[in-house]
């Protein structure tokens, strides 16, 4: 979970990127801890800083770290894939379960088919478990 401040006076990652000092209430800080300095730098180098700023003030402190989080994931995904993003991750796995769907589709089709090829007759004309006409009780 995120706090608020740091009481170490160590500045978070945003300030000590910016090169500048970090208030007590710093939008920043609960968020970018000075430990994960690459996390404010991939957010910054892809939505800047002050666009992060704006978004955190705009939404509910309760919904800044998932909002934070999405920023980070979206950056690094755009520093791997500048043109798609997390869309070309997305369009990725989404191949992926449609080919593996197809194959689960004919892996089952196969498993009917040899089912029914391999069925063993059924004991409810004998008792022996095979068919015989002249052995049928009705």
């Amino acid at each position: 979970m995120a706090s608020s401040s740091y009481s170490n006076n160590s500045p978070c990652a945003a300030c000590k990127f910016l090169r500048r000092k970090c208030m007590s209430d710093c939008i920043f800080s609960p968020y970018f801890p000075p430990e994960e300095p690459h996390k404010f730098v991939n957010v910054h180098k892809i939505f800047g800083a002050s666009n992060v700023s704006k978004i955190l003030n705009e939404v509910l402190p309760h919904q800044r770290e998932d909002a934070v989080n999405s920023l980070a994931y979206e950056a690094e995904a755009r520093i791997k894939d500048p043109v798609y993003g997390c869309v070309g991750a997305i369009s990725v796995l989404q191949r992926q379960v449609l080919r593996l769907q197809k194959e689960l589709d004919a892996a089952n089709a196969d498993l009917i088919r040899y089912s029914a090829c391999s069925e063993t007759p059924t004991t409810h004309h004998g008792g022996s478990g095979f068919y015989y006409p002249w052995n049928n009780h009705g």
